[in-house]
């Protein structure tokens, strides 16, 4: 017969086995989980494409994207909300990256631990989640009527800068904050001053997760229409911007109007429409990992 001792450990080794294979087999259930998540996520995305695909390339030629819109579907293009798309983007852009990035550096490099910087961060993460209406909202009020800009493109550039900053400034936080701090070290000690640092060590080291994080912001401007909604609501406009004051709309908000229309055909240049403004954040997004490779490859040489 065997011992209580013998006994006990067999017993200790088949309740050991038993946990092993209760957790293998709930690590491949939850493995199977995700994976069915991940499939119908990516079902539910390749359907929405290929319909957009299907309705929307009888309708993508050159007189649409040389077109103003219409009343009519056969003669409804995109030119005017192209172009205003255009603007808002490129000024949208000048107005957020120095000061996102100064913001930025900033608060890594010189603000330290004061009381101000921590309360500067803390409302930059808050206003990070802010839902978009409320920068239409602000937008509208304080640049359109408080500081009577008008329902200008400088009024929308300016709205969309305050929803995309807060984007802006943390992906500059974290990209300066990989720099590595020998870096720094090693310069100081050889005499340089604090923003002889940031300028030709921190910065040009950072630049790839600040050029990808400023891109992927400006992608997100672009495709917003709440807040462009409450600044433009013009939606058949029959000329392009000329200069920042100038009225204007936007290809997410021209999209929303022609699928609120009664006829079919306005389904068909809606989802042209779709096309184009995917292509230009697949381009957009496409020059954000360009440009991290390209810099990556060149701090390896």
């Amino acid at each position: 017969m065997r011992s209580i001792g013998e006994v006990a450990r067999s017993e200790a080794r088949r309740t050991v086995r038993r946990g092993k294979v209760r957790k293998v087999w709930r690590d491949r259930l939850f493995l199977g989980v995700f994976v069915l998540a991940i499939l119908i996520g990516i079902a539910g995305l390749l359907t929405l494409l290929v319909d957009t695909l299907v309705d929307g390339i009888p309708w993508l030629n050159w007189h649409f994207i040389t077109s103003y819109a219409s009343r009519k579907p056969e003669q409804a293009g995109i030119l005017a909300p192209l172009a205003g798309t255009a603007w808002i983007m490129v000024m949208t852009g000048l107005f957020t990256i120095p000061v996102g990035v100064g913001t930025a550096v900033f608060l890594e490099e010189f603000a330290g631990r004061r009381w101000y910087a921590r309360l500067i961060q803390l409302n930059i993460s808050n206003l990070a989640g802010v839902p978009s209406i409320i920068y239409g909202l602000l937008g509208l009020s304080l640049f359109v009527f408080s500081l009577n800009m008008g329902r200008s493109v400088v009024a929308g550039a300016l709205t969309l800068t305050l929803l995309v900053l807060p984007i802006v400034i943390i992906a500059s936080q974290e990209s300066i904050r990989a720099v590595p701090g020998s870096y720094r070290d090693a310069a100081l000690a050889m005499g340089a001053t604090r923003w002889q640092v940031v300028k030709t060590i921190v910065l040009p080291e950072a630049v790839p997760g600040i050029m990808s994080g400023v891109i992927l912001a400006l992608s997100r401007a672009i495709g917003e229409s709440a807040p462009i909604l409450m600044i433009s609501a013009l939606v058949f406009l029959t000329f392009v911007p000329t200069d920042p004051g100038s009225r204007f709309t936007v290809l997410p908000l021209q999209i929303f109007t022609w699928v609120a229309q009664p006829q079919a055909g306005f389904r068909g240049i809606a989802a042209a429409g779709i096309i184009v403004l995917l292509i230009m954040l697949l381009a957009m997004n496409a020059l954000a990992i360009w440009i991290r490779v390209k810099y990556q490859r060149r701090r390896e040489e």
